[in-house]
């Protein structure tokens, strides 16, 4: 009886199960697995990020009625490849991709087929990463890939076959502190492997299940809900607020003086404002123009999930350009930039060095390849760059000119915001798309970048003995500072900078410094006093997560 309950071959309608589920499973467990982050600072998204690229996957197989397993797996690729965010959502997609690559062909699969698509998958997502690092989700991947490829002739039950590559899996993924010495001092595991075992768990769970639909909370993190009918009559200068923001926040017994306080916040910083609230879950909607300050202030309150940020003024500036009148109306450019910035500050500081379009994004608020594909077609440009200012969103950025046929598009590889602001300074409007690539990318060495943020929690990190709620000092993202005092950390911090002797220190003030005037003023006197012969600047930027974010060079 056991036999004929074996399940030996999969069609597309179970992967399709397995893919769904497998979704619904890791954004469920999103948010535990951000706080596997390795630094002890407020801006883990590696769940978040992993979560929203298999989402994209698992709507498009939603959409498919089909027995045929590679059409199920091509879509799923697709699907990931332009919802692909941050480096392990990217990289994520491309272990789909070679999953799927495997799979061309075959209309089912069985163990040694099995055994192939995470082979191909490990091999896909190598080549996709520049210099690959063991300890990582790669190596749980490769790993997997190896134990499979080794023992799939052993037997024909494709869910005892799967639950022995998962176990082998979590083998590897207990020893990555080994493997990664920066784990091992933050004492976590990988969470790029724990989020891939997390979607292998469910999609197992799923073999069995019945025409699984994608988790509806899920879904709505992904939908864009305003109405674009409307947003094409609307003329922009009207919209007084340019993000629709929502999430969630997970907070029991929220009430009484805490919501009334949250509130009074939020009728601050925006409008048309929802709270609602149950024993365990917060729903905040608003309109606002600084989306990060706001979920700043939300995470004080608990952990954040299903987010959604809506820049409503781009969406009405997208469907105006959709019209044949408005694309005749826009010139065709020889070369434009993209650039990705968090913060209104860094927004117009990004606008007036000459970026054609800005991306809302940033630390917790990863862009999609798609995301950024969309900005790159809004410029009508011939040649695009695009600075990511970001390392977690560099792979995205590269995706993206797999999904610009036609437009030769180079991402020079900024880390920071301040890398971009230097890459922009040297961007030369006579100069052709690879001339100003190379220059523009030979200027992010010139940069020291510096971030003042808050410790989640107890931590020795980088030498240094860190207490949650305590404030840090980053260097090029290495902590070299911290203590109790805001202001304190930043001079500390300032220190650290100057002993390079930069010929320029800039200082770009958060929105949750914003209002901080003293301790503003603090750290301009102390730079002012201690290094009269820097040129010195200080400048809002609106970034959220960092109250400061310094550069120097």
């Amino acid at each position: 009886m056991a036999n004929e309950q074996r399940i030996t071959k999969i069609d597309g309608r179970t992967l399709r199960a397995m893919i769904i589920a497998g979704a619904n499973k890791l954004t469920a467990n999103k948010v535990r697995i951000d706080a596997l982050n390795v630094y002890p600072v407020p801006d883990g998204d590696t769940g978040t990020n992993m979560s929203l690229t298999v989402l994209a996957a698992a709507r498009e197989v939603e959409k498919l009625d089909t027995d045929d397993i590679f059409d199920v797996s091509k879509a799923a690729a697709s699907g990931a490849l332009r919802g692909g965010r941050g480096n392990s959502g990217v990289i994520f997609s491309q272990l789909f991709r070679g999953f799927s690559k495997a799979l061309d062909g075959k209309k089912t699969a069985g163990c040694v087929d099995i055994a192939q698509g995470f082979v191909g998958a490990s091999i896909t997502a190598y080549k996709a990463v520049m210099r690959p690092q063991e300890g990582t989700m790669l190596t749980v991947a490769r790993c997997m890939g190896e134990y499979a490829e080794a023992n799939a002739a052993k037997t024909r039950d494709i869910e005892t076959f799967l639950n022995d590559i998962l176990t082998e899996g979590n083998v590897v993924l207990q020893k990555t502190p080994d493997m990664l010495p920066v784990l091992k001092q933050a004492g976590v595991v990988d969470s790029g492997g724990e989020g891939l075992l997390c979607f292998l768990q469910g999609a197992i769970e799923g073999m069995h299940a019945e025409n699984p639909r994608v988790d509806a909370n899920a879904a709505q993190s992904q939908e864009v809900t305003a109405d674009f009918s409307t947003l094409g009559a609307i003329n922009p200068e009207d919209i007084t607020f340019g993000y629709c923001t929502e999430f969630f926040i997970t907070a029991q017994n929220f009430g009484g003086a805490a919501e009334t306080r949250f509130k009074a916040y939020l009728e601050t910083m925006g409008d048309s404002i929802a709270l609602v609230a149950d024993d365990e879950i917060v729903k905040v909607h608003i309109h606002t123009d600084h989306p990060g300050a706001v979920m700043e202030k939300a995470m004080l309150i608990g952990p954040l999930d299903n987010i959604k940020i809506d820049n409503m003024r781009s969406q009405h500036q997208e469907i105006t350009q959709e019209s044949p009148i408005a694309a005749q109306a826009v010139e065709e450019k020889e070369l434009g930039i993209v650039a990705v910035s968090s913060g209104e500050g860094f927004r117009e500081i990004f606008i007036g060095l000459g970026a054609d379009y800005v991306i809302e994004g940033g630390q917790t608020m990863n862009p999609s390849a798609e995301d950024i594909a969309r900005g790159i077609k809004q410029i009508n440009a011939k040649n695009v760059i695009v600075l990511p200012n970001n390392k977690n969103i560099v792979l995205a950025a590269q995706q993206a000119v797999y999904l610009c046929e036609g437009i030769n598009v180079a991402v020079v590889g900024s880390k920071s915001m301040p890398q971009g602001i230097s890459a922009l300074i040297n961007y030369m409007p006579e100069g052709d798309l690879d001339e100003n690539a190379q220059a523009m990318t030979e200027a992010l060495d010139t940069v020291a970048t510096g971030q003042v943020t808050y410790a989640v929690r107890d931590t020795t990190m980088d030498g240094q003995e860190v207490r949650e709620g305590d404030y840090i000092g980053i260097l090029n993202g290495k902590i070299v500072c911290t203590h109790e005092k805001m202001d304190v950390t930043a001079k500390k911090l300032v220190t650290e900078m100057m002993a390079s002797e930069p010929d320029v220190l800039t200082v770009y003030i958060g929105e949750e410094a914003k209002g901080n005037e003293d301790a503003n003023a603090e750290i301009e006197a102390f730079v002012v006093q201690n290094y009269g012969g820097c040129e010195f600047e200080i400048a809002y930027g609106g970034q959220a997560v960092y109250y400061y974010i310094l550069s120097a060079e």
